[in-house]
């Protein structure tokens, strides 16, 4: 009986494989960054599965006439397919998401009246609860805040701001109005970030643009990790908030 002859890998199968192998460590630093701002109930492998999908789809459909860098183009497609798997999961109750809400309506209700930023003592008076209460509700939800940060930031066509962003600059489809748009929505934010406290501030600084763990600010600002949580978890139903109305 006469062996198969298999077929010879094409140039194009080649660059694939070698493609994938060569930036299969962006899955693993990618999800790594995630799981630090995930409870232990989502499981690092599960990211880096996603993550993996998409890598192979980011060189299956990577276009060399776009002119951006493969490796680009892949951490963009890594990081959306574990978003995706995130909120496929929707590990957080219905109990959970309510709170999220019973706080995001608190906060616009106190603002709305007084015109200033809600103090956790308002917020508290308004949902009828103790401050105590009030910070476990925010160490309860703090997982589910993380994912709903980039759900809140959306265009006025109610996409999500950083994908649609994204997918234009690399079709090379950006025109002024998409710039404008993008500046607007950046000075709509850092005023909605100046409106917190100096303790929030600091913490939206540490963890988003130096991207410390909420571990190591705890250490900077002599607090426990859970009460970083907790602060970092207000901010984002307060940045929500301050949003809304830009969007709506």
């Amino acid at each position: 009986m006469k062996n198969k002859v298999q077929p010879q890998k094409t140039d194009k199968d080649l660059w694939r494989e070698k493609s994938i192998i060569e930036y299969a460590y962006l899955v693993k630093h990618i999800a790594a960054r995630f799981a630090l701002r995930l409870p232990s109930s989502v499981f690092f492998d599960e990211l880096v599965s996603a993550g993996s999908l998409g890598l192979i789809d980011a060189v299956d459909k990577f276009d060399t006439s776009k002119h951006v860098s493969l490796k680009t183009y892949a951490q963009y497609r890594i990081k959306g397919a574990i978003l995706d798997e995130l909120r496929s999961m929707d590990t957080y109750s219905r109990s959970m998401r309510k709170k999220i809400q019973d706080i995001t309506r608190a906060v616009k209700a106190i603002e709305d009246q007084n015109g200033s930023p809600a103090t956790d003592e308002e917020i508290c008076k308004e949902l009828g609860v103790s401050l105590e209460g009030y910070y476990d509700m925010l160490t309860q939800i703090h997982g589910a805040s993380v994912l709903s940060l980039d759900e809140f930031i959306r265009t006025k066509k109610n996409d999500t701001y950083s994908k649609i962003s994204f997918q234009a600059g690399i079709q090379g489809q950006q025109n002024p109005a998409d710039c404008f748009d993008r500046e607007e929505l950046k000075f709509v934010l850092a005023k909605a970030i100046k409106t917190l406290t100096q303790k929030e501030q600091l913490v939206v600084s540490l963890y988003y643009y130096d991207e410390l763990t909420l571990k190591e600010i705890g250490e900077v600002l002599t607090l426990t990790e859970s009460r970083i949580c907790q602060i970092h978890t207000a901010v984002l139903v307060k940045l929500k908030t301050r949003l809304q109305d830009y969007f709506n």
